[in-house]
């Protein structure tokens, strides 16, 4: 089992190996950086063009949905309840659960205690559209506090309306989690994850950075800490503009909450940097294998080693990659991920070749072991 690494400094390390610690999201010159603006034009031009092609009807129906939720986010509680776990106040967890069956599973009450047993007064937010009551029990269980809202405007409408219900709690907290269960796992220990991301000081902390429109954390656990920062993470999902449009979420919360954290001058990093991972595969023969097996990169096969790895270095500027499912694979094998994107397994968007063999990079000493995720998969 590979060990999380201690804090490292800011600038990204020479040698072409996974460095140690915390990664601060800093855009860097001849990176996507500098190609990103073309691409979200075009990203934007082509939206348009869906839309004059027929998407504007869907586009009506959102614009509906968000008017009538205009002002209704104490209406969209539907129950909310105090769990049997004792809150400290100090650090608290938004987790965002969604389940079209309605059901809470065992990996996802494993989550739970985890967050539980890191410290946090875990406050359970439920979108589903029933919750079986044996499920809601065992949630209270589990939980400082249980909310069921009507389903809105994705993970981040569950992170925002929670936020509203308890924002004098958590003004006061040192600590904000914002979690969900769009990742199967723990696979691997957190306490050492959670220790490396406390290392890092005061400021908002995530696992993975993310190039794909702009350089920002992956939202599926953000880590804000200090005072200053959650009251600043506070005040963004409190103002936040929310919309039934998942397009609009993204771009709104996951894409906007790094740069809104920084210009508020906190700091900004990733446990698992985005550049020092494109170095360890290219450093690895079997991962640049790998790589080549992806549809971006196939023309690389058959290429001189040299020729190969220069190409692909470029290649991997110029094509932003998700790294929770093009980089699945080595970021367990090499870094200790210690999750897998439930997305990646359940629908592989990118196609990712290798995403059905999830279950034998789960070891059998796994926090969520292979089963009880395989149980989890099979009641969503």
């Amino acid at each position: 089992m590979n060990a999380v690494p201690p804090l490292r400094a800011a600038m990204p390390a020479a040698a072409p190996s996974w460095p140690a610690g915390l990664h601060d999201l800093r855009p860097q010159s001849g990176r996507r950086s500098d190609v990103s603006l073309p691409a979200r034009v075009a990203s934007r031009l082509l939206r348009h063009t869906r839309v004059m092609a027929g998407k504007a009807s869907g586009l009506a129906r959102t614009l509906q949905a968000d008017l009538r939720e205009l002002g209704q986010a104490e209406a969209r509680i539907l129950r909310q309840a105090a769990g049997a776990m004792p809150s400290n106040g100090r650090a608290i967890c938004l987790y965002a659960h969604f389940s079209p069956a309605g059901r809470v599973t065992d990996m996802v009450l494993r989550q739970l205690e985890e967050y539980t047993l890191l410290g946090f007064d875990v406050v359970f937010v439920s979108a589903s559209p029933r919750l079986q009551e044996e499920d809601w029990q065992a949630v209270l269980d589990r939980c400082a506090v249980a909310i069921h809202r009507r389903n809105y405007a994705l993970d981040f409408g569950s992170w925002c309306d929670a936020a509203r219900t308890l924002r004098h709690e958590i003004a006061g907290a040192e600590e904000l989690l914002l979690a969900n269960d769009s990742v199967l796992g723990p696979i691997r220990p957190l306490d050492p994850v959670f220790a490396t991301l406390r290392s890092g000081g005061d400021g908002l902390f995530g696992l993975t950075e993310s190039m794909q429109h702009i350089v920002h954390l992956q939202s599926y656990l953000l880590l804000a800490r200090g005072r200053a920062a959650v009251g600043d993470l506070l005040d963004f999902l409190l103002g936040m503009r929310l919309s039934a449009r998942k397009s609009a979420i993204i771009r709104r919360g996951e894409l906007a909450v790094s740069g809104h954290m920084a210009r508020r001058g906190h700091r900004v990093a990733a446990l698992y940097g985005y550049a020092e991972l494109e170095a360890a595969i290219l450093a690895d023969p079997a991962e640049s294998r790998r790589l080549m097996g992806l549809r971006p990169f196939a023309w690389a096969i058959g290429l001189p080693p040299a020729e190969r790895d220069a190409r692909l270095q470029r290649a991997l500027l110029a094509v932003p990659m998700n790294p929770t499912h093009d980089f699945w694979a080595p970021l367990i094998r090499r870094m200790g991920f210690p999750f897998i994107k439930t997305e990646l397994v359940t629908k592989n968007p990118a196609a990712v070749p290798d995403a059905p063999d999830w279950e034998s990079l789960v070891g059998p000493d796994a926090p969520c072991p292979a089963p009880l995720i395989a149980q989890h998969l099979a009641l969503r």
